[in-house]
C-alpha cells in the first residue's frame, strides 16, 4: 500500500501584511461613460425637479401660516384673561360694601351725620423738599426772649376775633425787609 500524505491542516503563518493589488488611477471618463440615462431616469429626475419648486413656496406659506396660528393664539389667550378680569369685576360691583368703598374714595361720598377731612397737597412735586438740611453741631443764641414771644403770642389768640391767615404783600414789610403785623 502506498501512503499518502495529507495537505497540511495550517496554512503557514504569513509575517508580513497581506498585499493589496496596487491601486490604479480612477478614469473619471470611464466611470461618466458608464453611466447610461433612460427616458424614465429622465422623467423621474424632471419630476423630483419640478415637486421641489413647486413645494418649497407651499412649505414656506405653511411655516408662516403656524407662526400666524400660534400668535393669535397667544392674542386669544391674553383676550380670555383680560375678559376674566373684566368677569371679576363685574362681579366685585355687585357687591353693595365695594360700591360704597368706591363711592368714598373715588367721589368723596359720605353717609349723613360723618365729617370727612380732606388733607389738600396744595404743593407741586418739584417744590416738596425731598432731602432736610442738616442740623447744626452749634448752638446759637437767639435774639429774643422766648417767654416774652410766648405771652405776646397767646394774648393776641386770645383777643383775636376771628382768625385771619397772615397776608405777607409788598406794603405789609419794612424797609429791612421783616413783615410787619397787620391790625
Amino acid at each position: 500500500m502506498a501512503k499518502t500524505t495529507a495537505p497540511p491542516s495550517r496554512a503557514p503563518k504569513a509575517t508580513s501584511r497581506p498585499r493589496r493589488p496596487p491601486r490604479r488611477p480612477v478614469d473619471v471618463r470611464g466611470w461618466l461613460g458608464g453611466i447610461r440615462l433612460s427616458g424614465f431616469m429622465v422623467i423621474m429626475l424632471g419630476l423630483v425637479v419640478l415637486a421641489a419648486f413647486v413645494l418649497v413656496p407651499t412649505i414656506g406659506t405653511y411655516v408662516d401660516q403656524r407662526q400666524q396660528i400660534a400668535a393669535l393664539a397667544a392674542s386669544v389667550e391674553v383676550s380670555r384673561e383680560d375678559v376674566a378680569d373684566l368677569e371679576a369685576q363685574r362681579d366685585r360691583w355687585t357687591d353693595p360694601a365695594y360700591i360704597t368703598t368706591q363711592a368714598r374714595e373715588r367721589l368723596y361720598y359720605v353717609r349723613p351725620g360723618e365729617v370727612v377731612y380732606l388733607v389738600d397737597d396744595d404743593l407741586p412735586p418739584a417744590l416738596v423738599p425731598q432731602e432736610q438740611a442738616p442740623v447744626s453741631d452749634e448752638v446759637e443764641q437767639t435774639r429774643t426772649d422766648w417767654m416774652v414771644q410766648f405771652v405776646r403770642s397767646v394774648t393776641e389768640a386770645g383777643m383775636a376775633q376771628t382768625v385771619k391767615a397772615p397776608t405777607i404783600g409788598v406794603s405789609d414789610t419794612d424797609p429791612s425787609g421783616s413783615p410787619t403785623p397787620t391790625p
